[in-house]
């Protein structure tokens, strides 16, 4: 019996229904208090604009139904001709060469049906062309691209640069259109706020979420409410972004400049998970000239004015609708008159700068010097201070004095209740990610190893880093790093995973405030990157950029910088104002346009011929959105319910009136939801919404052969004597919930039942800053196999002890050393064995992360016990204190549990960890 003050040694189970405070349920909803907008009631009307009455909402007149002798999957022939171009053209994204190969042996197969007397229609299409038109006369979701033609109209020299000769393109299309077939699409039907609202948490905090929760919409709505024609309408706030992406160096850097733009309206969850919650409105031209013409005044003046008159001319349709309503049709099948306004803009730095028509190196948001960026008495930048500054001062001095250029005008000036220098949001990617950790503390930590270590021994430590970083424990999702931070090219991505696992591995070699430094910034980063932050959360991250602010000064201290005004380290002053503002980061920074980039740009790109690649990547835009229109429409009518085969089944068995398919089971056989399993599938987001449990975990489906069924014999084939020990002390604690358990094995209650063992199970979260689904589902699979891609992994999980204690004070962490089921008293139990890892009683002073250790028992073995699955709330990731030794250059990561004494319970391996483990 172990001695542990926070476990019991007994057979731990937890309710199923049970869930930790971190797991919230939807009944937990309801103690939330929502307040919403008085004015703005988004009330249902017809499409004429007119309300509905209580009775006309009770009594909707009947939807007319579809004429069964019409075809459904118009223009295509049938369900095969649909789902044959949709799986060729969208999912496989196939060359015009392998859909005609592929159509080729389509009518190969064809013609050896009819050789055997087999009446077939024949192939639907005679080559790629005749698809590509079927997929043009669709009449779903065509929203045309337009091009705008620009040329410099401003004094030119005798022989002008060829810049000012050229004309330049806008190609856009019509972003009110664009809005309102987001805003249609029955996917965000539950995801959809069509009030402006404020939530409090139980104890009365207020959490800041989606945009519609939070300070901006409320005032915006404020605003809108002011004319008495707007009562009833729903506020639509337009959230845009743009980025530059490069799809090819080797084809001459061929750049494109996309702008994107999404409704306000759903929610973060949705539009994270939901690839239509965003889409491309518009692509910029892109000037370009010789290096000497880049530093030209001209040439920059001309760039930023085209820049904001292409900008100004893509969200011009929606200007008549920011003061009178337009009505539109909803995902709740209703009409809303809606009132449109510009919403926050995603921009990384360079971008911000053209957008708040500042000089570079200054602040877009407040008017703090270069030099001395987070210096007090800094005040916000607007519109109207900018034009009272513009009349009273020369241009020289606003440049110098203010960074202001006089000769650009943002585009928002001209839009009603727009404010650019208000509207930018935080770039969580930029600003915290690649900014101020990768480009900033990664570097400046191998500056002070070189600095204060002679060359030969800083490159070891480097080197050693390096090892510690490839070293790290496997997990689900996880990016190896089998040459540590040796890269060439990071992506966004990569700089993520490698946040997850840095500190452990410069813990050793750096002095105690520069790791506390990290650390704390770290914690700021992940709280911004909650997908709710409550307002103690965002305190607290207040109080973390203070103290990251005071900490980093032992950089300068080090002698490693000499001072730090740096505008990405000082955009985390604004967080806290713009979280207010705006809600939660976590989906309104570019990492929503960068990964937009590869469905938007690079795969049409890949498409084209190269040669005037824009034309033909527009059409391909066009049509992958009319694909996508009809599927939505075929499967709200249901005739995508499993399989291509099966329905052809069902359709042939109705005509023959002799259909004896059970529908049921042939759901269940084909459903691609919760249940279809894969075991190379080890974490991803899952579809569906949260009911019920938010927390499940299950066996895997397959009972692996091979194993002994008998207790004894199952022990003795996985090495672990005392499993028969724990099962017994597990089923007494069943039968005596109340008992103190016996230390005698002759008083435990026997076991002569089966035992069936898995390699596997699944953990299903809600886990909406994470990658996940519209829904805000992950799934996690928990190993625990003697083999697995040629190594054994045993992987560890939180175990949930006390359910009203938060973070780790509820937990203890244990390795799952088998996973099995049985019956006893015909109940069927899930199980797992685990080993303990047991934790200190506060976190670690340095890091903040906990530390925990392998519990032995009197006789130094790993003390094993058997749990219920159910009080395994998800899967932990350790980090080995690797303190000063060093690791060896064959070290394999598979060893790590195996080789270190201590480790690091790691809260940043993702968004829900750090919050789930840390209890904020």
């Amino acid at each position: 019996m172990c001695g542990h003050k926070c476990r019991s040694c007994g057979g731990l189970t937890r309710h199923k229904n049970s869930a930790h405070p971190l797991f919230p349920t939807p009944d937990e909803a309801t103690h939330h208090k929502i307040i919403y907008h008085s004015v703005l009631g988004a009330r249902p009307c017809n499409e004429n604009g007119h309300f509905l009455s209580e009775v006309e909402l009770q009594n909707p007149p009947a939807v007319p139904a579809e004429d069964a002798s019409e075809n459904p999957f118009e223009p295509f022939q049938d369900h095969l001709a649909f789902d044959w171009a949709y799986y060729h053209y969208v999912r496989l994204q196939s060359s015009n060469l392998d859909i005609l190969e592929g159509l080729d042996l389509w009518r190969a197969a064809v013609i050896q049906h009819r050789s055997f007397g087999l009446m077939t229609d024949g192939v639907p299409w005679r080559n790629t062309d005749d698809l590509l038109s079927t997929i043009d006369s669709i009449q779903d979701g065509d929203i045309p691209w337009r091009c705008y033609k620009f040329s410099y109209t401003g004094p030119k020299p005798v022989i002008p640069p060829r810049w000012m000769e050229e004309t330049y393109e806008l190609n856009a299309r019509d972003a009110l259109l664009v809005l309102e077939q987001q805003m249609a699409m029955p996917d965000f039907a539950t995801h959809t706020a069509y009030v402006p609202y404020q939530e409090f948490d139980a104890s009365g905090n207020r959490v800041y979420s989606n945009l519609m929760s939070d300070s901006w919409a409320f005032q915006q709505a404020d605003k809108i409410a002011c004319d008495p024609s707007a009562h009833g309408a729903m506020f639509v706030p337009v959230i845009a972004g743009s980025d530059k992406t490069t799809v090819s160096v080797a084809t001459g850097h061929q750049e494109y400049h996309p702008v994107y733009i999404s409704p306000g309206n759903i929610s973060n969850t949705a539009r994270r998970g939901h690839g239509n919650g965003v889409l491309p409105v518009a692509f910029l031209p892109i000037l370009k000239t010789s290096k000497w013409q880049r530093k030209r005044p001209e040439f920059q003046r001309f760039c930023c004015q085209l820049y904001h008159c292409c900008l100004e001319i893509v969200f011009g349709p929606l200007k008549p609708y920011m003061e009178a309503y337009k009505v539109i049709k909803c995902a709740d099948g209703h009409f809303h008159r809606a009132i449109f306004g510009l919403g926050p803009y995603i921009a990384d730095y360079p971008e911000q700068v053209w957008l708040g028509g500042i000089v570079l190196n200054w602040c877009p948001k407040c008017n703090g010097m270069p030099d001395s960026l987070d210096g007090l008495g800094n005040h916000r930048r607007s519109h109207e201070k900018t034009d009272f500054l513009i009349k009273n001062f020369e241009p020289g001095i606003l440049w110098d004095e203010f960074g202001i250029r006089s000769d650009i005008m943002p585009f928002t000036h001209g839009f009603p209740r727009a404010d650019i220098h208000e509207l930018l949001a935080p770039d969580l990617l930029h600003q915290l990610i690649k900014g101020t950790f990768k480009d900033h503390l990664v570097t400046w930590v191998c500056d002070y190893i070189f600095h204060i270590h002679s060359e030969k021994v800083a490159l070891e430590i480097i080197e050693d880093i390096d090892h510690c970083i490839s070293a790290v424990p496997p997990y689900p999702g996880l990016c190896r790093f089998p040459d540590g931070r040796d890269y060439n090219q990071w992506t966004g991505d990569d700089l993520k995973a490698l946040m997850k696992v840095y500190l452990a591995a410069i813990a050793g070699y750096l002095p105690s405030s520069m790791v506390q430094c990290i650390a704390t910034f770290m914690d700021a980063c992940y709280i911004a990157r909650h997908n709710a932050i409550t307002s103690p959360a965002l305190e607290h991250f207040r109080v973390c950029v203070e103290k990251f602010h005071s900490l980093r000064n032992i950089f300068i201290q080090a002698g490693v910088r000499v001072s730090i005004s740096l505008p990405c380290q000082h955009a985390l002053l604004h967080y806290f104002y713009s979280i207010k503002l705006f809600g939660s980061p976590n989906r309104l920074c570019s990492s929503i346009t960068e990964s937009k980039h590869i469905k938007a740009v690079k795969e049409p790109w890949r498409r084209s011929s190269r040669y005037q690649a824009l034309c033909q990547m527009l059409r391909t835009l066009v049509q992958l959105d009319k694909m996508a229109a009809l599927r939505r429409k075929l499967n709200k009518m249901g005739l995508l319910v499993g399989t291509t085969s099966s329905f052809m089944e069902r359709t042939m068995a109705t005509e023959r009136d002799a259909c004896n398919t059970d529908e049921e089971e042939l759901q269940q056989q084909n459903q691609c939801g919760l249940d279809k399993e894969d075991d190379d599938f080890d974490e991803g987001p899952v579809l569906g919404n949260p009911s019920g449990d938010m927390s499940d975990i299950k066996l895997g489906s397959k009972c692996e052969p091979g194993y002994p069924r008998d207790l004894h014999r199952l022990s003795a084939h996985i090495r672990q004597p005392g499993f028969p020990f724990a099962l017994r002390r597990f089923l007494f604690m069943y039968n005596h919930p109340d008992h103190q358990l016996p230390t005698d094995i002759n008083d435990l209650p026997p076991f002569e039942g089966e035992i069936k063992v898995f390699h596997s199970a699944i953990a299903i979260y809600y886990a909406p800053s994470d990658l996940c689904g519209a829904g805000g589902l992950r799934r996690e699979r928990i190993r625990s196999t003697p083999s697995f891609f040629g190594h054994q992994r045993h992987n560890t999980v939180f175990v949930v002890l006390d359910e009203l204690k938060k973070g780790m004070e509820g937990m203890e962490v244990g390795r799952v050393l088998l996973f099995f089921s049985f019956h006893y008293r015909r109940k069927s139990f899930s199980c797992a064995l685990i080993n303990w890892f047991i934790h200190d009683d506060e976190p670690d002073h340095d890091t903040g992360m906990w530390t925990v250790q392998l519990e032995r028992d009197s006789q130094h073995r790993p003390t094993v016990e058997v749990i219920d699955i159910n009080t395994i709330a998800r899967g932990a990731h350790l980090l080995p204190v690797y303190g000063s030794s060093r690791i060896p250059d064959d070290f394999s990561h598979h060893d790590a549990l195996d080789s270190f004494n201590l480790f690091f319970v790691n809260h940043f391996i993702d968004h829900h960890a750090h919050e789930f483990i840390t209890g904020r």
